[in-house]
């Protein structure tokens, strides 16, 4: 039995925030009240007037395994995942080998139920992520898949896109997609015609990379009516796009990514490839746009795309360095430092956003702080301020932050009642 006394609640599901004292039993809330006495045997946690809210929840999130543990695996994405306050976690599926199969789903999920995170994973959309056939849906969503994507690839078939989307549909399941076509791109993660792409003597990714298909992929789930979500939207066309849709089809979703909401390309001239990221950093009118998104609904989840990379992989030049960055232990300090601070979003406002939100729509048993519901909370101090180290809970350090001070301190992850944090 656990006790949390003091706290500052915040509750975006119900629309609550104030001072309660929080009960957990079995794994469970309890009890949500504004005085409780501490039962007989409880551990007593006391918040100190410190936001205390529903464990995050991150819907991109590469942690590598299988194929690439040399960069990150479930245990040490897992810790990442906690240190950075979230509780619950949805890889991506460009895995090696991807996540296509059920043996391979089967593995990853098994493999993660001993986790300090809920961990679940997305499956592909096309064997082999090749775009020509599409997986087997319903035995992966009956092996557990959350949804269905090929991060990292777009599907550019928009016949084969609509069976997915079609199938998906009678899944009650998302399809979530990377917009990027290239076609367009010379060079990936650096904004095309933008400065820093000059600097560098590159043509890199242009905005219609991203648009053109986001343009063709609403108005396809619009259509069929069927869950979608575009992924790290990074263009201000992008955002529109998405924003006509959703207005007429609230089956639309986007994610927002910190990096693009706190970041431009400028961050390249200085950062070099640890700014390198795809979709690219792009201008400050595309960064205000994503803000503007999430401030109208546009937008409604925050995820992380943490994409470890080696070290040595980062320090290959530009054009040879992978693109991505790692992104759990610094998500919430940047939400606070670019939407909340500014008065872009209140801070209730800017959690729905990584708590319940994402929760309704993978349809997760997360993401709410209510009698019955599993015990997953965050417990940190908005105001106090930290430096982000060179060395990570992540096996990567391949983040643009190292050396950065930011505000946010998270001093408990609880998952299911059990303190798997604890600053």
């Amino acid at each position: 039995m656990l006790l949390v006394q003091n706290c500052y609640m915040i509750d975006p599901a119900s629309d609550t925030e104030g001072r309660r004292d929080i009960l957990i039993d079995n794994g469970r809330f309890v009890k949500i009240e504004k005085h409780i006495l501490p039962p007989a045997g409880a551990s007593v946690i006391d918040a100190g007037g410190m936001i205390t809210c529903p464990g995050l929840i991150d819907t991109h999130s590469h942690f590598r395994d299988p194929g690439f543990t040399y960069k990150e695996d479930l245990s040490t994405g897992a810790d990442a995942a906690v240190k950075g306050g979230y509780t619950s976690v949805i890889l991506m599926a460009n895995t090696k080998p991807p996540v296509d199969s059920v043996s391979t789903l089967d593995d990853i999920l098994a493999r993660g139920r001993d986790l300090p995170v809920h961990l679940y994973s997305c499956a592909n959309v096309t064997k082999g992520m090749a775009g020509r056939e599409l997986c087997d849906f319903r035995a992966l969503a009956d092996c557990g898949a959350a949804g269905f994507t090929d991060d990292g690839v777009p599907v550019m078939d928009s016949a084969l896109l609509s069976e997915a989307l079609k199938a998906a549909k009678k899944l009650d399941l998302p399809v979530s997609l990377h917009e990027e076509d290239k076609s367009y791109i010379t060079e990936n993660g650096i904004n095309g015609g933008g400065k820093a792409a000059q600097a560098l003597g590159l043509t890199g990714s242009p905005r219609e990379a991203e648009y053109t298909l986001i343009a063709r992929d609403v108005e396809i789930a619009s259509a069929l009516d069927a869950p979608l979500c575009i992924q790290h939207i990074s263009t201000a066309e992008g955002v529109e796009y998405v924003r006509r849709a959703r207005s007429a089809h609230p089956c639309i979703h986007a994610e927002a990514t910190p990096h693009h909401f706190s970041l431009t390309e400028d961050a390249i001239l200085t950062r070099g490839t640890l700014a390198k990221v795809n979709p690219p950093l792009r201008t400050e009118r595309d960064r205000m746009a994503v803000i503007h998104g999430l401030m109208d609904g546009t937008i409604d989840i925050i995820a992380t795309d943490h994409a470890p990379h080696a070290s040595y992989e980062k320090e290959k030049s530009f054009v040879e360095a992978p693109s991505g960055m790692i992104g759990l232990e610094t998500a919430l300090s940047l939400a606070i430092r670019h939407l909340v601070f500014p008065g872009y979003l209140t801070m209730q406002q800017m959690l729905a956003c990584l708590t319940s939100n994402p929760a309704d729509f993978y349809h997760l048993p997360a993401g709410r702080i209510e009698i019955g519901a599993p015990a997953d909370l965050v417990i940190f101090d908005p105001d106090d301020e930290w430096i982000v180290p060179s060395q990570f809970a992540s096996r990567s350090c391949n983040s643009p932050f190292i050396g950065e001070k930011l505000p946010g301190v998270i001093h408990y992850t609880i998952k299911d009642g059990e303190v798997v944090y604890r600053r």
